[in-house]
Protein backbone atom coordinates (compact mmCIF):
# COMPACT_ATOMS: atom_id res chain seq x y z
CA UNK A 1 0.00 0.00 0.00
CA UNK A 2 1.30 3.47 -0.90
CA UNK A 3 1.08 6.54 1.31
CA UNK A 4 0.86 10.22 0.29
CA UNK A 5 4.57 10.48 1.16
CA UNK A 6 5.65 7.48 -0.96
CA UNK A 7 8.68 8.65 -3.08
CA UNK A 8 7.31 6.90 -6.17
CA UNK A 9 3.98 8.71 -5.86
CA UNK A 10 5.71 12.04 -5.28
CA UNK A 11 7.90 11.44 -8.34
CA UNK A 12 4.77 10.93 -10.45
CA UNK A 13 3.31 14.18 -9.15
CA UNK A 14 6.55 16.04 -9.88
CA UNK A 15 6.55 14.63 -13.43
CA UNK A 16 3.06 16.00 -14.02
CA UNK A 17 4.05 19.40 -12.60
CA UNK A 18 7.11 19.52 -14.87
CA UNK A 19 4.88 18.69 -17.87
CA UNK A 20 2.22 21.32 -17.03
CA UNK A 21 3.74 24.35 -18.84
CA UNK A 22 4.32 22.23 -21.94
CA UNK A 23 0.75 20.89 -21.84
CA UNK A 24 -0.50 24.49 -21.68
CA UNK A 25 1.83 25.66 -24.44
CA UNK A 26 0.98 22.94 -26.95
CA UNK A 27 -2.77 22.63 -26.38
CA UNK A 28 -4.45 22.91 -29.78
CA UNK A 29 -1.16 22.47 -31.65
CA UNK A 30 -0.45 19.99 -34.44
CA UNK A 31 2.45 17.50 -34.26
CA UNK A 32 3.47 15.56 -37.36
CA UNK A 33 5.25 12.31 -36.50
CA UNK A 34 7.21 10.20 -38.97
CA UNK A 35 7.21 6.64 -37.68
CA UNK A 36 9.53 4.02 -39.12
CA UNK A 37 12.79 2.19 -38.67
CA UNK A 38 13.32 -0.73 -36.31
CA UNK A 39 10.68 0.55 -33.88
CA UNK A 40 8.02 -0.55 -36.37
CA UNK A 41 9.11 -4.17 -36.07
CA UNK A 42 9.12 -4.27 -32.25
CA UNK A 43 5.63 -4.94 -30.77
CA UNK A 44 6.57 -3.43 -27.39
CA UNK A 45 7.87 -0.20 -28.97
CA UNK A 46 4.86 -0.10 -31.30
CA UNK A 47 2.56 -0.24 -28.28
CA UNK A 48 4.56 2.54 -26.57
CA UNK A 49 4.30 4.65 -29.72
CA UNK A 50 0.54 4.09 -29.95
CA UNK A 51 0.09 5.04 -26.28
CA UNK A 52 2.14 8.22 -26.83
CA UNK A 53 0.00 9.25 -29.80
CA UNK A 54 -3.24 8.60 -27.90
CA UNK A 55 -1.95 10.59 -24.91
CA UNK A 56 -1.10 13.55 -27.15
CA UNK A 57 -4.65 13.54 -28.52
CA UNK A 58 -6.10 13.24 -25.01
CA UNK A 59 -4.26 16.37 -23.79
CA UNK A 60 -5.46 18.52 -26.70
CA UNK A 61 -2.63 18.09 -29.22
CA UNK A 62 -3.42 16.94 -32.76
CA UNK A 63 -0.99 14.16 -33.77
CA UNK A 64 -0.67 13.33 -37.47
CA UNK A 65 1.27 10.12 -38.19
CA UNK A 66 3.18 9.50 -41.43
CA UNK A 67 4.73 6.05 -41.63
CA UNK A 68 7.43 4.39 -43.66
CA UNK A 69 7.88 0.74 -44.52
CA UNK A 70 11.08 0.23 -46.49
CA UNK A 71 12.08 -3.08 -44.82
CA UNK A 72 8.57 -4.49 -45.25
CA UNK A 73 8.49 -3.48 -48.92
CA UNK A 74 11.92 -5.06 -49.39
CA UNK A 75 10.74 -8.30 -47.76
CA UNK A 76 7.66 -8.48 -49.98
CA UNK A 77 9.68 -7.77 -53.14
CA UNK A 78 12.08 -10.54 -52.18
CA UNK A 79 9.18 -12.90 -51.58
CA UNK A 80 7.79 -12.31 -55.07
CA UNK A 81 11.24 -12.38 -56.69
CA UNK A 82 11.61 -8.70 -57.64
CA UNK A 83 15.13 -7.24 -57.43
CA UNK A 84 15.63 -3.74 -55.92
CA UNK A 85 18.30 -1.12 -56.56
CA UNK A 86 18.85 2.22 -54.80
CA UNK A 87 20.14 5.67 -55.78
CA UNK A 88 20.93 8.08 -52.92
CA UNK A 89 18.82 5.95 -50.58
CA UNK A 90 15.77 6.02 -52.85
CA UNK A 91 14.44 2.73 -54.24
CA UNK A 92 14.32 2.65 -58.05
CA UNK A 93 10.64 1.89 -58.56
CA UNK A 94 9.17 0.34 -61.71
CA UNK A 95 5.43 -0.18 -62.13
CA UNK A 96 5.40 -3.61 -60.45
CA UNK A 97 7.45 -2.32 -57.51
CA UNK A 98 5.14 0.70 -57.16
CA UNK A 99 2.11 -1.58 -56.96
CA UNK A 100 3.74 -3.74 -54.28
CA UNK A 101 4.85 -0.64 -52.34
CA UNK A 102 1.28 0.67 -52.34
CA UNK A 103 -0.09 -2.70 -51.25
CA UNK A 104 2.35 -2.90 -48.31
CA UNK A 105 2.21 0.76 -47.24
CA UNK A 106 -1.49 1.55 -47.71
CA UNK A 107 -2.55 -1.98 -46.80
CA UNK A 108 -0.84 -4.05 -44.13
CA UNK A 109 1.37 -1.42 -42.43
CA UNK A 110 -1.20 1.36 -42.40
CA UNK A 111 -3.97 -0.80 -40.98
CA UNK A 112 -1.66 -2.38 -38.40
CA UNK A 113 -0.77 1.08 -37.07
CA UNK A 114 -4.45 2.03 -36.94
CA UNK A 115 -5.09 -1.15 -34.94
CA UNK A 116 -2.26 -0.38 -32.48
CA UNK A 117 -3.70 3.09 -31.84
CA UNK A 118 -7.21 1.67 -31.42
CA UNK A 119 -5.84 -0.86 -28.94
CA UNK A 120 -4.36 2.01 -26.92
CA UNK A 121 -7.76 3.70 -26.76
CA UNK A 122 -7.50 6.12 -29.67
CA UNK A 123 -9.54 6.61 -32.84
CA UNK A 124 -7.27 6.51 -35.88
CA UNK A 125 -8.10 6.43 -39.55
CA UNK A 126 -5.70 5.21 -42.22
CA UNK A 127 -5.33 7.07 -45.49
CA UNK A 128 -2.70 7.76 -48.16
CA UNK A 129 -1.85 10.84 -50.20
CA UNK A 130 -4.42 9.59 -52.73
CA UNK A 131 -7.39 10.09 -50.40
CA UNK A 132 -9.39 13.27 -50.68
CA UNK A 133 -6.79 14.88 -52.95
CA UNK A 134 -4.45 15.17 -49.96
CA UNK A 135 -1.16 15.10 -51.90
CA UNK A 136 -0.26 15.57 -55.54
CA UNK A 137 3.19 14.21 -56.36
CA UNK A 138 5.78 15.04 -58.97
CA UNK A 139 8.41 12.69 -60.32
CA UNK A 140 11.84 12.76 -58.65
CA UNK A 141 15.00 12.66 -60.74
CA UNK A 142 18.59 12.32 -59.58
CA UNK A 143 21.92 12.99 -61.26
CA UNK A 144 24.84 10.61 -60.98
CA UNK A 145 28.46 11.27 -61.90
CA UNK A 146 30.36 8.60 -63.84
CA UNK A 147 33.59 7.95 -61.87
CA UNK A 148 35.64 7.36 -65.05
CA UNK A 149 34.48 10.12 -67.35
CA UNK A 150 33.28 12.53 -64.62
CA UNK A 151 30.20 13.15 -66.76
CA UNK A 152 26.88 13.67 -64.96
CA UNK A 153 23.86 11.76 -66.16
CA UNK A 154 20.20 11.85 -65.13
CA UNK A 155 19.06 8.68 -63.32
CA UNK A 156 15.44 7.64 -63.87
CA UNK A 157 14.08 6.42 -60.52
CA UNK A 158 10.80 5.33 -62.04
CA UNK A 159 7.70 5.93 -59.93
CA UNK A 160 9.46 7.77 -57.10
CA UNK A 161 7.89 11.11 -56.29
CA UNK A 162 7.86 14.02 -53.89
CA UNK A 163 4.94 16.21 -52.79
CA UNK A 164 4.18 19.01 -55.23
CA UNK A 165 1.02 20.27 -53.55
CA UNK A 166 -0.85 19.42 -50.34
CA UNK A 167 -4.50 20.07 -49.51
CA UNK A 168 -4.65 20.01 -45.71
CA UNK A 169 -8.46 20.07 -45.50
CA UNK A 170 -8.73 16.28 -45.14
CA UNK A 171 -6.30 16.21 -42.20
CA UNK A 172 -7.82 19.25 -40.51
CA UNK A 173 -11.33 17.77 -40.79
CA UNK A 174 -10.18 14.50 -39.24
CA UNK A 175 -8.36 16.19 -36.38
CA UNK A 176 -11.37 18.39 -35.62
CA UNK A 177 -13.54 15.26 -35.47
CA UNK A 178 -11.29 13.71 -32.81
CA UNK A 179 -9.55 11.32 -35.21
CA UNK A 180 -5.83 10.60 -35.59
CA UNK A 181 -4.77 10.51 -39.27
CA UNK A 182 -2.29 7.75 -40.16
CA UNK A 183 -0.87 8.51 -43.61
CA UNK A 184 0.88 6.17 -46.05
CA UNK A 185 3.46 7.93 -48.30
CA UNK A 186 1.76 7.14 -51.60
CA UNK A 187 0.33 9.85 -53.89
CA UNK A 188 -0.90 10.36 -57.45
CA UNK A 189 0.84 12.56 -59.95
CA UNK A 190 -0.87 15.02 -62.27
CA UNK A 191 -0.36 12.37 -64.99
CA UNK A 192 -2.48 9.87 -63.05
CA UNK A 193 0.47 7.63 -62.12
CA UNK A 194 0.96 6.45 -58.53
CA UNK A 195 4.21 7.52 -56.88
CA UNK A 196 6.08 6.15 -53.88
CA UNK A 197 7.35 9.00 -51.65
CA UNK A 198 10.08 8.85 -49.02
CA UNK A 199 8.29 8.95 -45.66
CA UNK A 200 10.61 11.62 -44.18
CA UNK A 201 9.96 13.84 -47.21
CA UNK A 202 6.20 13.27 -46.99
CA UNK A 203 6.13 14.08 -43.26
CA UNK A 204 8.22 17.24 -43.72
CA UNK A 205 5.98 18.54 -46.49
CA UNK A 206 2.81 17.84 -44.49
CA UNK A 207 4.29 19.50 -41.36
CA UNK A 208 5.10 22.62 -43.39
CA UNK A 209 1.65 22.73 -45.02
CA UNK A 210 -0.08 22.37 -41.64
CA UNK A 211 2.25 24.94 -39.98
CA UNK A 212 2.78 22.26 -37.35
CA UNK A 213 4.35 23.12 -33.99
CA UNK A 214 6.60 20.08 -34.30
CA UNK A 215 7.84 17.59 -36.86
CA UNK A 216 9.23 14.45 -35.22
CA UNK A 217 11.47 12.10 -37.20
CA UNK A 218 11.74 8.89 -35.20
CA UNK A 219 14.98 7.21 -36.28
CA UNK A 220 17.38 4.45 -35.28
CA UNK A 221 19.89 6.81 -33.66
CA UNK A 222 19.77 9.09 -30.60
CA UNK A 223 19.79 12.21 -32.77
CA UNK A 224 22.63 14.29 -34.21
CA UNK A 225 25.92 13.46 -32.47
CA UNK A 226 29.17 15.42 -32.41
CA UNK A 227 32.52 13.76 -33.19
CA UNK A 228 32.84 12.64 -29.56
CA UNK A 229 29.45 10.93 -29.69
CA UNK A 230 27.64 13.53 -27.59
CA UNK A 231 24.07 14.46 -28.47
CA UNK A 232 23.64 17.91 -30.04
CA UNK A 233 20.33 19.13 -28.65
CA UNK A 234 19.73 22.42 -30.50
CA UNK A 235 20.73 23.25 -34.09
CA UNK A 236 20.08 25.95 -36.66
CA UNK A 237 20.45 25.48 -40.45
CA UNK A 238 23.84 27.26 -40.37
CA UNK A 239 25.06 24.82 -37.69
CA UNK A 240 23.97 21.87 -39.84
CA UNK A 241 25.84 23.22 -42.87
CA UNK A 242 29.00 23.62 -40.77
CA UNK A 243 28.73 20.13 -39.28
CA UNK A 244 28.16 18.64 -42.71
CA UNK A 245 31.19 20.49 -44.12
CA UNK A 246 33.52 19.15 -41.41
CA UNK A 247 32.20 15.60 -41.72
CA UNK A 248 30.39 15.44 -38.36
CA UNK A 249 27.10 14.83 -40.19
CA UNK A 250 27.22 12.27 -42.97
CA UNK A 251 25.38 9.40 -44.64
CA UNK A 252 21.67 8.93 -44.06
CA UNK A 253 21.48 11.75 -41.51
CA UNK A 254 22.05 14.35 -44.27
CA UNK A 255 18.69 13.86 -46.09
CA UNK A 256 16.85 13.70 -42.74
CA UNK A 257 18.27 17.06 -41.68
CA UNK A 258 17.59 18.53 -45.13
CA UNK A 259 13.96 17.50 -44.63
CA UNK A 260 13.95 19.25 -41.23
CA UNK A 261 15.45 22.45 -42.68
CA UNK A 262 12.94 22.53 -45.53
CA UNK A 263 10.07 22.00 -43.07
CA UNK A 264 11.09 24.74 -40.60
CA UNK A 265 11.84 27.21 -43.40
CA UNK A 266 8.44 26.53 -44.98
CA UNK A 267 6.18 26.99 -41.95
CA UNK A 268 6.82 24.29 -39.32
CA UNK A 269 7.86 25.79 -35.96
CA UNK A 270 10.59 23.23 -35.22
CA UNK A 271 11.69 19.71 -36.11
CA UNK A 272 13.15 17.01 -33.87
CA UNK A 273 15.30 13.99 -34.72
CA UNK A 274 15.05 11.42 -31.94
CA UNK A 275 15.51 7.73 -31.22
CA UNK A 276 12.38 5.71 -31.92
CA UNK A 277 13.92 2.72 -30.14
CA UNK A 278 13.65 4.49 -26.77
CA UNK A 279 10.33 3.96 -25.01
CA UNK A 280 8.23 7.13 -24.89
CA UNK A 281 11.06 9.23 -26.38
CA UNK A 282 8.52 11.61 -27.91
CA UNK A 283 6.91 12.37 -24.54
CA UNK A 284 10.33 12.90 -22.94
CA UNK A 285 11.19 15.37 -25.71
CA UNK A 286 7.95 17.32 -25.45
CA UNK A 287 7.15 17.34 -21.75
CA UNK A 288 10.54 17.60 -20.02
CA UNK A 289 13.01 20.46 -19.77
CA UNK A 290 15.98 18.31 -20.86
CA UNK A 291 14.36 16.85 -23.99
CA UNK A 292 15.46 13.64 -25.69
CA UNK A 293 16.63 14.44 -29.22
CA UNK A 294 18.04 17.08 -31.55
CA UNK A 295 15.83 20.15 -32.08
CA UNK A 296 16.15 22.05 -35.39
CA UNK A 297 14.79 25.60 -35.66
CA UNK A 298 14.96 28.16 -38.44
Amino acid sequence: MTTPHDPAMLAKAETLIEALPYLQRYAGSTFVVKYGGHAMGDPELALDFAQDVVLLKAVGINPVVVHGGGPQIGAMLKRVGVESSFVDGLRVTDKETAQIAEMVLSGSINKELVSWIAGAGGKAIGISGKDGGLVTAKKVTRTSKDPDSNIERVVDLGFVGEPESIDTQVIETMCAAGLIPVIAPIAPGADGSTYNINADTMAGAIAAALHASRLFLLTDVAGVLDKQGNLLTDLRPADIQRLQADGTISGGMIPKLETCIHAVEAGCEAAVVLDGRVSHAMLLEIFTASGAGTLIRA
